[in-house]
């Protein structure tokens, strides 16, 4: 079996294992927090708002550094050198590498984060809207 071979049938069993555990997009999850599909509580939300504006942060104080792993490292002139070199380019920026999915991060957290400022904003509308439920079912068999 060949290298390319080898390759290909990896990226077809992790493309396998990433449709059967796909995540929400930004959008779908900014939707899901439009329509009511999504609430989170204050606490809960600022603290998922500071992990994913934490890595944004991260990501683009290093973005420059990461930008070098496009690349060719200096190796030597061997044959098995130039492979190698080509290998940790590709892996870095191919359609599935490293810096592909870092920008696609990069580019998507932010949608992550106003789904949650909306999802915070519709659990205290559900909240409250459950207090006025409980007050009126309390009062009516009072």
């Amino acid at each position: 079996m060949s290298d390319d071979d080898t390759t290909a049938q990896v990226r077809q069993q992790a493309t396998a294992v990433t449709e059967s555990r796909r995540l929400l997009s930004g959008v779908e999850l900014k939707q899901m927090a439009t329509t009511g599909g999504f609430a989170v509580d204050e606490t809960t939300g600022d603290r998922m708002i500071q992990a994913l504006q934490g890595i944004i942060d991260s990501l683009e104080a290093r973005w420059s550094a990461l930008q070098q792993f496009q690349q060719a490292p200096p190796l030597s002139t061997t044959a098995t050198s130039k492979w190698v070199s080509d290998v940790m380019v590709r892996t870095a920026a191919d359609d599935r590498g490293l810096l592909t999915q870092l920008q696609q991060a990069k580019a998507e957290l932010p949608t992550y984060i106003e789904a949650i400022k909306l999802a915070k904003s519709n659990y205290q509308s559900q909240d409250g809207d459950t207090g006025t439920t409980l007050t009126r079912v309390g009062t009516e068999q009072a």
